[in-house]
């Protein structure tokens, strides 16, 4: 390209006028990219909308769960008891029968085996405590005895047994424990 066409091409663009920046349409952002105060309210509105939702969503999963805890406490106490009923059945029958006869006393005793297992099932363990070394987390002395007959603090004897359920203590058991003579 010559001289001259370069400098007829630069004297055409001086002469033209640059273009006018127009008015941009109404818009949510100012020309410094900052959010009009119209967009805020809508956004805030917006967004406290989305808060108060969710916390009502929080408060009806709180309830929910709190319904299906109680009914799923519900629903296991009356599984244990379903597992009694057989026995207490059982001990209806003893009691419309005559007590003076010896099956009487068997029959007993097979309604106390059938009850220990079935507490078993559900996790009820007892606590054997005679001859152990005593243990104040499981046991509980009601009588203190000297003696040089057994070691000291060895549990003679129970006078009420105690169980465990599912591995948590449910009730200590009642001991006579030896303790070293003075």
């Amino acid at each position: 390209m010559s001289e001259t066409a370069h400098n007829e091409t630069e004297s055409r663009a001086a002469d033209t006028p640059a273009p006018v920046p127009t008015a941009a349409p109404e818009s949510a952002e100012d020309p410094a990219g900052r959010q009009a105060p119209e967009a805020w309210e809508a956004e805030k509105a917006e967004l406290q909308d989305r808060l108060l939702r969710t916390q009502a969503e929080f408060q009806n999963f709180r309830r929910r769960v709190e319904k299906e805890r109680l009914e799923l406490a519900e629903y296991a106490s009356m599984e244990a008891v379903r597992a009694l009923l057989p026995i207490v059945d059982d001990f209806e029958r003893a009691l419309r029968s005559d007590p003076g006869t010896s099956d009487y006393a068997k029959g007993i005793e097979l309604i106390h085996q059938r009850l220990v297992a079935v507490l078993q099932k559900l996790g009820l363990e007892p606590i054997h405590s005679e001859g152990q070394r005593f243990d104040p987390n499981l046991h509980h002395a009601v009588e203190m005895v000297e003696t040089s007959e057994a070691p000291d603090q060895t549990v003679l004897a129970e006078f009420q047994r105690g169980y465990n359920f599912k591995g948590r203590l449910l009730r200590p058991a009642m001991v006579k424990v030896a303790v070293e003579p003075k």
